[in-house]
């Protein structure tokens, strides 16, 4: 099969002809329809993320074709069109017991701790408890915009910061998860302000059902701003992009008892950050993390979807060729485009 294999971190994928993977017995094969670019992808292809060893296939939102089936897997069959969540579950631990099959014990994320989706075809372990059957007729590449950056989102805005309609979310970063942030928060009611500091992702921002936006480098203070904009702070706030400026400034942008979610991965000097934990205590704010999504929160989202309130399609603005992921990752680097870009051409 043909994949793009990081060599080296931070020097270009290379794009070659790889042995297949091997059929888990608890598992499937995956053809892969379409992958998308994530800036998990880039943490990977940056160093950041623990890897089992290089060469390493990154890549772990993914719809496809099921077209191997272990002999221990009782739900699936080959022809089956399928996605998953990359905070994948063993079934069997306490988390997963309790439905958190986002937090389990053994969790593995295909991408990280084992070989990825930038590839023809992927292996994935556990089939009946971590795949997804796509409805039908459902594009493979707005499948793969679902995962993870707009089921992440939705966990994030709807379950772990609970925004209600009518509720001011102020989201900071609009890459692809916070503007699948912003169509979330949305699509449940919520009065939405959204932060960055590129005016490409500020305008798409607006088109995804923003009431404000606010350039980060244009005002003296974030979170004045959103205080201003808000009348007082917001109920909700998500740090979308994860660093030490934007979670502090999502804290201190809340009115009292607001909700602080923190779904933006953190790293190197970024992961020991202080919070400013008087303003916490003193305003009664809740600080909370939010990581993936289980593979039964799924039929949800759908429901949105069918019902029309998103459409995650419309968070896709490149398609590309798996010769072009380096350069989607570079671009990463220097934060250039909105949107989300994703792999459809192997």
């Amino acid at each position: 099969m043909r994949a793009a294999l990081i060599a080296a971190f931070g020097e270009p994928l290379e794009v070659t002809d790889v042995a297949d993977p091997e059929l888990p017995e608890n598992g499937v094969v995956l053809r892969v329809e379409a992958t998308g670019v994530c800036r998990s992808d880039w943490h990977a292809w940056m160093g950041h993320e623990r890897l089992p060893g290089l060469p390493h296939v990154p890549g772990h939102e993914m719809a496809g074709t099921v077209v191997a089936v272990g002999t221990r897997v009782e739900r699936w069959s080959i022809g089956d069109r399928v996605t998953v969540p990359f905070s994948m579950g063993c079934g069997r631990c306490p988390s997963c017991a309790a439905g958190h099959l986002n937090t389990c014990d053994e969790g593995f994320t295909p991408g990280f701790s084992t070989w990825g989706s930038f590839a023809e075809l992927v292996a994935l372990d556990h089939a009946d408890t971590n795949l997804i059957a796509l409805p039908d007729g459902f594009d493979p590449v707005h499948a793969a915009a679902l995962g993870c950056r707009f089921v992440t989102a939705f966990r994030a805005v709807a379950d772990r910061g609970r925004v209600e309609s009518g509720q001011w979310l102020a989201v900071h970063g609009c890459g692809g998860l916070g503007l699948s942030a912003v169509m979330v928060g949305a699509a449940l009611g919520a009065r939405v302000i959204a932060v960055d500091i590129q005016q490409a992702a500020l305008d798409m921002a607006s088109a995804l059902g923003a009431e404000a936006t606010i350039d980060a480098t244009a005002v003296e203070s974030v979170t004045g701003a959103v205080r201003e904009v808000t009348g007082g702070g917001s109920h909700v706030s998500v740090d979308a992009l994860g660093s030490t400026t934007t979670a502090i400034n999502s804290v201190r942008s809340l009115r009292k008892q607001g909700r602080h979610v923190q779904v933006g991965l953190l790293h190197g000097e970024d992961a020991g950050l202080v919070l400013p934990w008087e303003r916490v205590l003193m305003w009664e704010l809740e600080v909370v993390g939010s990581r993936g999504i289980p593979a039964t929160d799924y039929p949800r989202i759908f429901s949105l979807i069918e019902d029309g309130a998103v459409d995650p399609g419309r968070l896709v603005t490149k398609r590309i060729a798996i010769e072009d992921a380096s350069d989607a990752l570079s671009a990463m680097s220097r934060f250039d485009g909105a949107g989300m870009t994703v792999i459809d051409r192997f």
